[in-house]
């Protein structure tokens, strides 16, 4: 088990998270044809709450554990940061007992809340089960996501995304076994089989942790965890205040990101309803903007998810040290590695979003349409993750708060009447919740980055300069591949053309964008000649290389 440097890191978090998100997209392909779209909007109800009280069990212990570690290990204080390990997994563990008794007590008022008057679909008693089946994935989950945040402190990125592989597998095995042997092969009602599939994440969160247990217990050495060390000037009294001081503003992020997620499902539900889409429409659109839509715009956001694993470490060591140079670089760099792979990846999705979603869940005459716009989303959830974790990192909460909450209230205050809005003028009433999600990314953004520059002057001039340059192979890239789909001979509703649509666009587009990006020394600018090189050699097994800058 070795380091990893902010590059490295980054490569290796984000393969896996990549990986793990291709795995999600493509277990939906058989799970959705077990259980058709009246399983797959059961199923979204479930997880959305689910998500929300996991956020509130898991109540940003695990982040701010990982700030906590990272700071004590800059300052040397080696004893202290096992010991704050210790705390942090005794209150997760108060917290996740609480989260699943709440959920499981309260899962009727929680189906209630969701579905409302709404009749004709999916029934509150089948909600309530399956919120309760997804409820003990609480009981676990929260001490995985302590332990991950543990080791990426100590940059030992690698055991974590092991872990998120392992879970993923697990999860994934549940799901299409689970759904298939109680639906197909027993004949069990649909509710039943969505209960089974939903438990998938308790199993596959419990196997993971096991899993980095076993590498904890391996590695006690590297992780000062051998031998006791001389006890720290630093009391429990101390950690806990300060634990609590760097998980609220993980709280507010996480729960408000939850909830804002829940109340669009909620207000998009309610108001298709009272512009006269039948239910099933109504409970398809709904569980393709909270959902299914977002689980393919996954893809993209793992490129975040993974550039946070080592950010805040890297972030939290340079704040600590005040080397205000090195936190201008990493946060530039971050922003810019961010869009130069994400941008492409979205516009590709928006192109494809019809055959993209003809492959993974068949036909639907609003699914590619919605998935068209709502992509874009994606690319703001990006760059807002990372002015986000950047902001956490450097102890703005202040401007955290402000960020976060006035996005969520833009969306909550606009998403009704964009929907009316756009029905009345002729535009199909379910853009509105994409285009009121977006708005408020923006303004997040906006706020979030305002706050780190008044703080600390930093220069987003070099990021502005290689976003502008990363356009260009953008614009060649559209240009090819719009007129190309309209003559290529593909059906985009046959699954099979579909797949070859698909391939033959990432082919052509990916090598037009890498092509003239690599001419114009993009990626050479924005990684360095260095760590590129590393990642090449891996790739083409040592066959490659370019010229560092």
């Amino acid at each position: 088990m070795k380091k990893n440097s902010f590059i490295e890191g980054t490569f290796i978090a984000t393969a896996s998270i990549i990986l793990v998100k291709i795995l999600g997209m493509l277990y939906v392909v058989p799970f959705y044809i077990i259980v058709g779209s009246k399983g797959g909007a059961l199923y979204s109800y479930a997880y959305n709450i689910y998500l929300i009280f996991l956020s509130i069990s898991s109540a940003g212990i695990p982040s701010a554990i990982s700030k906590i570690i990272s700071e004590y290990n800059a300052l040397g204080k080696i004893e202290a940061k096992t010991r704050a390990f210790q705390l942090g997994k005794k209150f997760i563990g108060y917290f996740s007992v609480v989260a699943f008794i709440i959920l499981f007590v309260f899962a009727e008022e929680l189906a209630t809340l969701i579905l409302g008057n709404l009749s004709g679909g999916n029934t509150i008693e089948d909600v309530t089960f399956v919120i309760r089946c997804v409820s003990f994935a609480i009981l676990v989950v929260p001490y995985l996501s302590v332990t991950k945040g543990y080791l990426q402190a100590h940059r030992y990125i690698t055991p974590s995304s092991n872990s998120n592989l392992i879970e993923q597998i697990v999860r994934i095995f549940v799901i299409l076994m689970g759904s298939y042997l109680a639906y197909k092969v027993f004949n069990a009602s649909l509710t039943l089989t969505v209960g089974i599939v939903v438990s998938g994440a308790f199993f596959g969160g419990l196997v993971a942790y096991l899993y980095l247990l076993r590498v904890i217990k391996k590695n006690k050495k590297k992780l000062h965890l051998d031998k006791e060390y001389k006890k720290d000037k630093i009391s429990d009294k101390e950690i806990i205040k300060k634990i609590g001081m760097y998980a609220l503003p993980f709280i507010i992020i996480n729960v408000v990101n939850n909830i804002y997620s829940f109340t669009n499902m909620v207000l998009t539900l309610r108001t298709l309803d009272h512009l006269g889409y039948s239910a099933a429409d109504v409970e398809f659109i709904t569980s393709v903007i909270s959902t299914w839509g977002v689980k393919l715009g996954m893809i993209v956001n793992s490129i975040a998810m993974g550039m946070t694993v080592t950010l805040i470490p890297s972030i939290v060591e340079a704040y600590t040290k005040k080397n205000w140079d090195d936190l201008n670089e990493k946060f530039n760099k971050a922003i810019q590695i961010i869009i130069y792979v994400s941008l492409p990846m979205t516009i590709g999705l928006s192109i494809l979003s019809t055959p993209v979603w003809t492959v993974f869940y068949n036909i639907n005459r609003y699914g590619g349409e919605i998935l068209r716009v709502l992509i874009f989303n994606s690319l703001g959830v990006n760059v807002y993750m990372i002015v986000s974790t950047t902001l956490q990192s450097m102890n703005k909460f202040k401007g955290v708060y402000k960020a976060t909450i006035y996005g969520f209230l833009l969306n909550a205050v606009l998403v009704v009447p964009a929907m009316i809005t756009f029905n009345h003028i002729g535009i199909p009433a379910y853009y509105g919740p994409v285009f009121s999600t977006f708005l408020s990314y923006a303004a997040s953004i906006y706020i979030g980055l305002k706050t780190i520059s008044a703080e600390h002057k930093m220069s987003y001039k070099d990021t502005y300069k290689q976003v502008f340059k990363i356009l260009l192979p953008i614009a060649l890239m559209v240009i090819v591949l719009v007129p190309l789909n309209r003559v290529l001979p593909f059906n985009v509703y046959s699954r099979t053309s579909a797949v070859k649509l698909i391939i033959i666009n990432t082919i052509v587009g990916g090598f037009i964008y890498f092509f003239v990006s690599f001419k114009m020394k993009i990626p050479q600018h924005i990684f360095g000649g260095k760590d590129l090189n590393k990642v090449i050699k891996k790739l083409t097994f040592g066959k490659f290389q370019i010229k560092e800058k």
